[in-house]
Order: C-alpha cells, then sequence, then structure tokens
C-alpha cells in the first residue's frame, strides 16, 4: 500500500522575510512497506517556530546552517497509520521531528508516544513540549526567581513567554509582560492575571519604553527576553543588584539581522555596576530532564491550573506564510498548523 505525500523542501536562503520562494513543494508517492521497527506516521498538526528562521541563517549560530534541499525540520503530532514496530499501533498518537511532510517513515526510537486522555495531543508542540521546557528550565534555573522578585518577561503573550509569566506567578514573582497591541496586554492582565503589561507598540521611542518599563516595575530582579533588540535596550538600564538575565530568543534579530547583527544594548555596564548575570538558554539543554518538567507542570494542565493558548492556521500550503507570521506578531499563545 502508498500513500501521496506532499513535502515543503528548503531551497533557497532567505536574506530577509521568509516566503514561499525559499520553498519547493513537491509530492510523491510513500511506500507502507515498512522495515523492522519502523513506523508510517501522517502528521495532523505541525510546529512552526522562531528557532526555524535561526537556522536558515548563513553562518553557525547554536546550529550549523539548515542545508538547502532537505524536508524542513519541524516538530510535528500524527496519527500511526502503519507500523512495524512492537511499540505502537495503527491510530496511536505521536509526537516526532519529522518535518514539513505529511507521511513519514520512522525509527520507533524516533517517537514519542501521546495519551489523548491526559492532555490535549496539541500541548505535545507547546505546552508540554520544548516551549514549555524551554520556559519551565529557563525560568527555575537561569532565572533562579525568588518570592517578591519583579519578574519582566518579552515576547510575553507568546508560546514561550506566556509559560515563563505563569510559572513566575506560581513562584510568588511580581510578573509584568511586554508583548503589541492592546489586545495581547489584555490577555497579559485579563486572563493570565500578571501584574501589569507593557505594550511596546504605544511606546516606539526608546525613552518612552522605557519610562513606561520604570513606572511598571519600579526595577527588574530577573528579566526573561525573548525579543532582543530595542525591547533589550530598554530594560537592562533598569535592573537591580545580582539581576538574572535569561536570553532565550532575539526575534527581533531572526528576520535577516543574524548575519549582519546590530550593535549588541549597550549593557556591560549596567551588568558591572548591579554585578548582574545573564545567561543563554536553549531547550535542548534541558532534553535529558523532560520528564522532571512534565512531572510538575502535567498536572497543572490537567487541572486547569495553567493557560496554554493555541493559535490555529489550516491547511499544508499554508505552512511558509505561517512561519513568516511570526515575525508580525499574529499569533497568541503557540502557534500550529492544521494539515
Amino acid at each position: 500500500m502508498s500513500y501521496q505525500n506532499r513535502q515543503w523542501f528548503y531551497v533557497k536562503r532567505p536574506e530577509g522575510r521568509v516566503g514561499d520562494e525559499h520553498y519547493e513543494l513537491r509530492e510523491s508517492e510513500i511506500d507502507a512497506s515498512l522495515s523492522s521497527n519502523e513506523v508510517l506516521i501522517r502528521a495532523r498538526i505541525v510546529s512552526v517556530d522562531p528557532y526555524i528562521r535561526i537556522q536558515q541563517h548563513e553562518r553557525n549560530t547554536y546550529d550549523v546552517p539548515h542545508p538547502l534541499g532537505i524536508v524542513q525540520r519541524a516538530g510535528v503530532v500524527g496519527e500511526v497509520v502503519a507500523s512495524a514496530s512492537p511499540l505502537f499501533k495503527q491510530g496511536d498518537w505521536v509526537s516526532a521531528y519529522s518535518g514539513w511532510q505529511l507521511y513519514a517513515r520512522c525509527h520507533h526510537s524516533e517517537l514519542t508516544r501521546l495519551n489523548p486522555d491526559e492532555a490535549p495531543v496539541s500541548t505535545a508542540l507547546g505546552v508540554l513540549g520544548m516551549p514549555g521546557r524551554t520556559a519551565w528550565f529557563g525560568l527555575m534555573e537561569a532565572g533562579k526567581p525568588r518570592p517578591g522578585d519583579t519578574l519582566v518577561v518579552s515576547g510575553a503573550a507568546g508560546a514561550v513567554g506566556s509559560l515563563v509569566a505563569q510559572f513566575g506567578k506560581r513562584a510568588g514573582c511580581k510578573v509584568i509582560g511586554i508583548a503589541g497591541g492592546a489586545q495581547k496586554c489584555a490577555f497579559l492582565t485579563d486572563t493570565l492575571k500578571l501584574d501589569g503589561a507593557v505594550d511596546y507598540r504605544a511606546h516606539p521611542t526608546l525613552e518612552g519604553l522605557q519610562s513606561a518599563l520604570q513606572a511598571a516595575t519600579g526595577g527588574v530582579d530577573v528579566y526573561f527576553d525573548n525579543v532582543g533588540g530595542m525591547i533589550t535596550d530598554a530594560v537592562i538600564p533598569l535592573i537591580k543588584r545580582r539581576a538574572r538575565i535569561v536570553i532565550c530568543g532575539a526575534i527581533a534579530q531572526y528576520d535577516g539581522g543574524l548575519d549582519t547583527p546590530d550593535l549588541a544594548p549597550r549593557f556591560l555596564q549596567h551588568m558591572l555596576f548591579q554585578r548582574a548575570t545573564i545567561q543563554g538558554i536553549l531547550a535542548r539543554d534541558f532534553t535529558h530532564r523532560m520528564d522532571e518538567m512534565l512531572q510538575t507542570v502535567a498536572p497543572w494542565v490537567k487541572n486547569g491550573e495553567i493557560v496554554y493558548q493555541e493559535t490555529y492556521v489550516d491547511g499544508f500550503d499554508a505552512l511558509p506564510n505561517a512561519l513568516n507570521s511570526l515575525f508580525e506578531g499574529k499569533n497568541l499563545g503557540k502557534l500550529l498548523v492544521r494539515v
């Protein structure tokens, strides 16, 4: 038996905004004849994440550049349609890193079984997946939040930031979120119950943004940075003594700015004066501790104690533009594509 496969191949390196012209959609048949311990999965939900754009830059970052001419890599939730493995059967839900393709032949060691009765399967790409792992360990291990600390989170309405903000509240912090637009800021204060929100779009100058942050925070103990750029320039002078700065992302630089980056924020003197620490974190650093995170966070999700927002785009053809939309701030929470 064979299936009609569709695959997005990454064929041209973008210099700025990524789009359809950097990909080629190909169709072919995939044979369901499997070797021992192989599993054929059919993608149902595909993740689009900012790190994809990092991998498309020409220079080495924390990875070598994504090679041209291969299927775009990405996390996927799918169903097993055929199995030659004793561990999986037809109809099982799984997560995999099988990329932008409808069907993928995987070794069973590449798959994680999902239980729809415990949590919606989409959470494997969000709060109970890579974004959740990033948020939990990034804040708890690098940020070291303490009761009474003031935590500022940039990109606070995004997949990682919205979780960091909630974990910070549970740790006893005063949490101020930074997001773009009144709707997202209302989500932060009304739904996530943060202590305040600053709309960076309402403060287009560095001085104006810094003044608004000063008024909202009174000073910053922990800064969890998902954005970089002018927002980070505005936050750094507000740090307190022995502040902890967690660099999780710099999405302001991803859209063409990594190969020829802008000047860094002028923060080194503030780091010296306040004897602060700054640490970069990646989700992969904590992959081996995934069970530890799930033991703590999964019950919160099951009991409805954590808000996880998902924004869906429908259609396999929409994948390149969905990735592009991350840099326009259109999504609330985790951006997913239903295929």
